[in-house]
């Protein structure tokens, strides 16, 4: 087989890069690992930022998502049971995000890939990526016990945190930088209405939690939990229980409990590898950098790294240049460092940790009260939350 790229990765990243080269008329193979019904059923993310919806509609797959996506102006934040509201299209010139689940984005993706002439390996074990320094980079992979060979001139490398093509980089080119966190979000998600229009962060003594929704009448709830808890210790009461005494009495009053059907979980952790590019190599998405869900930044960060690497590889094939690829690792870094630091921020003022003393618990609040009674504060955190610019 040949191709112009090898994407290496159905997940978000691979995806819209591949409807971003389709739109150009760049060929390319997507390689995934796992099947379709695997990748679209994973529970992840549900805020996108302003410039992930206008790319969607800029490639055509907006239909769903402007017709059940959930349009948030503002978001609320919660002090020891203390409501307060940022209003971020207010603050940003009319910016917002939207509540639209990670799985109905990959469903849109993929529903429209045929069509465009987009082709999907499913199943593709083992694969190998060989020649990346040179010209003429090769991939390999086994699909069914057979053999498999792709010769392509770059390959895009969305294959995740645990994937093969950051482990393709020579160690002492690769340089990588992480802070894990002492704790984990138990998340649980319910047939039950919001408890409000808007996301509630909350910050209270025993711990942060979120109120969130994937639809009108879906809800994703999370709480900060130990890294060494069990999902078997949280039933669905416990949890309502400890919800509804972090997000304070106002919020609860608006809960619908209900039984879970899904429970899960997740730990937390700032990641980031350098550089982006090796020879012809390029990483995108969690395959260079996670983030904690805090700031609600991971797929959304994906999309603007291949927002970047598109458009690079279009210039490339267009009008023969390397500029956009030279310039790609810095370019995507640049953003990505920005909207880490974010995500470590707002992870830091509302969580509690496990060396919190009297002091660093004031400083927090401080920290609270001081984005509740300044604008300045608030633009700061609304442009932040919105997405930066690319």
């Amino acid at each position: 087989m040949r191709t112009s790229v090898a994407i290496i990765g159905a997940g978000p990243a691979g995806m819209f890069l591949a409807h971003l080269l389709a739109k150009s008329g760049i060929d390319a193979v997507v390689l995934e690992r796992r099947d379709r019904a695997y990748v679209e059923g994973r529970v992840r993310a549900g805020v996108l930022e302003q410039v992930t919806t206008d790319l969607m509609r800029d490639l055509g797959l907006a239909e769903r998502l402007d017709r059940e996506g959930l349009v948030h102006a503002g978001t609320q934040i919660s002090l020891d049971g203390e409501l307060f509201r940022i209003d971020m299209a207010a603050l940003t010139g009319g910016s917002a995000v939207t509540v639209y689940g990670q799985q109905e984005v990959m469903h849109d993706l993929f529903e429209a890939a045929p069509a465009r002439g987009i082709q999907i390996v499913w199943n593709a074990q083992d694969v190998v990526l060989e020649g990346l320094d040179t010209d003429a980079p090769v991939v390999s992979w086994r699909q069914d016990g057979e053999p498999r060979e792709l010769r392509c001139d770059f390959v895009a490398g969305c294959d995740g945190y645990h994937g093969v093509s950051r482990a393709s980089i020579p160690g002492d080119v690769l340089r990588t930088f992480e802070r894990v966190y002492p704790f984990g979000w138990l998340g649980i998600l319910a047939e039950v209405p919001p408890a409000n229009h808007e996301l509630i962060y909350a910050n209270h003594e025993r711990g942060f939690a979120l109120a969130s929704m994937r639809s009108p009448t879906r809800s994703r709830y999370y709480i900060q939990c130990g890294l060494d808890e069990d999902v078997m210790d949280w039933p669905d009461e416990r949890f309502w229980d400890e919800l509804c005494l972090r997000l304070g009495s106002e919020a609860a009053a608006r809960i619908t409990r209900g039984p879970s059907f899904e429970k899960s979980i997740a730990p937390l952790r700032s990641f980031v590898s350098e550089p982006m590019r090796w020879g012809r190599l390029f990483l995108a998405g969690d395959a260079a950098h996670i983030v904690p869900p805090t700031g609600a930044k991971g797929m959304n960060l994906a999309v603007s790294d291949v927002m970047f690497l598109g458009e690079a590889l279009v210039e490339h094939y267009r009008g023969g240049s390397t500029a956009g690829i030279d310039t790609y690792s810095s370019r995507a870094l640049a953003r990505v460092w920005k909207a880490e630091r974010f995500s470590w921020w707002f992870t830091s003022i509302t969580h509690r940790f496990p060396e919190m003393d009297g002091f660093a618990r004031r400083i927090q609040t401080a920290e609270i009260e001081y984005i509740r009674g300044s604008q300045a504060a608030q633009r700061v955190l609304a442009e932040n939350y919105v997405g930066l610019p690319l």
